[in-house]
Parts: structure tokens; sequence; C-alpha cells
């Protein structure tokens, strides 16, 4: 029993869902990078990450789609198990793609798909109350939960594009009120992506539970990038929250170190990565 667990490297045991509700009360940033393949997996697990996500952002930075919506559960499924083989000390995230979790029963057969054919140790979803029964059924079968709110890319349509929530006060008020009710549902995480820092911080204060920010300013419970932008592999324009971590690195691994290091001292984000 568990002898996957004892062939790790026990120096630095397995991030679990515990680890990270630690890290929150202990003040602990979290430092978070996403990955979609074993090579890149096994070099970011290296340098001292605490959480990976394979992201239904593979449909931009791997697949080449314009949005995240045509990526499908086998995509994250196929990516997931190919990261898991390579992860000795950090928690694996996988993304829920578009439509994959509309109705609890649905959402259910998904979540099982990733954590048993993807390997995943949790779930991520995109929504605000509407998704709240949706992650009381995945956590009343204990399948871990992260809620991702705030610009949800895979509404991109409906909301006409990426761009800052939260400025206006009445849809901040929502969004507190939204992952406070999350959190009663079930989930064990959130994700917060492009708010400002305001917002950020009273949502962290607010829930009992991690906040992850991307684009969401500094006084969340922790930090995630898409490993590509980090990297500077990303061509084009790139989101005012990325910080190019290659240019002054030797190697990447030396650069995914560099970021985890930022994370954890408070360097990063830094005011002009952030939304007022």
């Amino acid at each position: 029993m568990y002898v996957q667990l004892k062939q790790r490297d026990m120096r630095r045991p397995p991030v679990n869902v515990s680890t990270l509700a630690r890290m929150k009360k202990e003040r602990e940033p979290i430092a978070c990078l996403t990955a979609y393949d074993a090579s890149f997996a096994r070099l970011v697990d290296r340098s001292g990450v605490d959480l990976v996500l394979v992201g239904d952002s593979l449909g931009m930075v791997i697949q080449g789609h314009d949005t995240t919506v045509p990526v499908t559960v086998e995509d994250i499924i196929y990516h997931s198990r190919h990261v898991a083989r390579a992860l000795t000390h950090a928690f694996l995230v996988a993304d829920m793609p578009f439509m994959s979790y509309s109705e609890p029963e649905q959402a259910l057969d998904n979540a099982v798909r990733l954590m048993q054919e993807g390997a995943a140790m949790m779930v991520k979803l995109e929504g605000g109350e509407g998704q709240r029964r949706i992650v009381e059924h995945l956590a009343r079968h204990d399948i871990p939960v992260c809620a991702h709110i705030g610009l949800r890319p895979q509404s991109v349509h409906k909301i006409g594009g990426f761009k800052v929530h939260g400025r206006d006060p009445s849809q901040a008020e929502r969004m507190v009120t939204n992952a406070r009710r999350l959190e009663e549902a079930g989930a064990d995480v959130v994700l917060l992506e492009c708010v400002p820092n305001e917002l950020g911080k009273a949502i962290a204060e607010q829930c009992r539970v991690p906040v992850i920010g991307i684009g969401a300013g500094p006084d969340v419970d922790g930090q995630i990038l898409v490993l590509y932008d980090m990297l500077g592999i990303t061509q084009g324009p790139v989101p005012k929250f990325v910080r190019n971590f290659i240019t002054a690195a030797d190697d990447p691994l030396a650069a995914c170190e560099a970021y985890v290091q930022a994370v954890k001292s408070g360097e990063y984000p830094a005011p002009e990565h952030c939304f007022s």
C-alpha cells in the first residue's frame, strides 16, 4: 500500500490538500505553474513548485487555438497522465474543459476520469454561483475541487474577450460572495484571475481555503502562471501580469527556480504586473 509514496524523494514529501491549507494558515506563498508533458513537468517539479496545473490553456499554447474552448476531456487526460509520471513533489490539478461539467452527474463522470485515467489529484472548474451545485456534488463524492472565478477563459465568447473583472463595486461584491459560497459548497482551493489588487486581497481574507491568483495582485495566498508565458516561449502579446523569468536565467530550470523564489519572497507580482 502507498508503494508509490515510498518511491518518492521523502526529503520533500508530496504536497496534498492539507499541505496547501497549512501554507495558507502559515502565510507561506504557494508557487504554481502549468505543465503539459513529462519533460517540463520534471523540470517544474525540481524547481520547487508546490502545485502543477494541466490547464486547458494547452489549447492555445500547445494546440494553437485562439481560445481554450476546443479542448476536450480526452486532451486533458492525455496530458495529465504524462505530467503525473514526472512529479514527485508538486500537487497535480487538472482542468475540466468547456461543457464537461454542465450537470452534476456529467461533472462527476468526467472528474472521475481525470483522476483515474489522468492521475489528477484535484479538478478545476470555472464559474461562480451557478456552479455551486456542481462543486457540492463533486465534494460529496470526495473529489477535491478548485473553483475558478474572475476572468473565465472558457466564457470568452460570452463575456466579449479577455478583460479585468471586479472593477465595478457591485461586481466585486458578488465575486466575494461567490468565492465564499463556493468554499461553503466544498471547494478546496479558489483560483482568481484578472482582478484588481484590492479585490484579490478581500477574497483571500474572506476565504478559509487557499486563494491562488493569476493577475490577482500580491495579497492572495499563491501565484500561478502559464509555463510557456514565464519562459518567454509564447509569441506575440502576453497578459500584463506575466513576467518573463528566462531573460535573467541560464536555463529553463533556473528560470523556474527564480519564479518560485520570487513568489515565496513576495517579489512577484510587482506593481507593473497588477491591476487597479
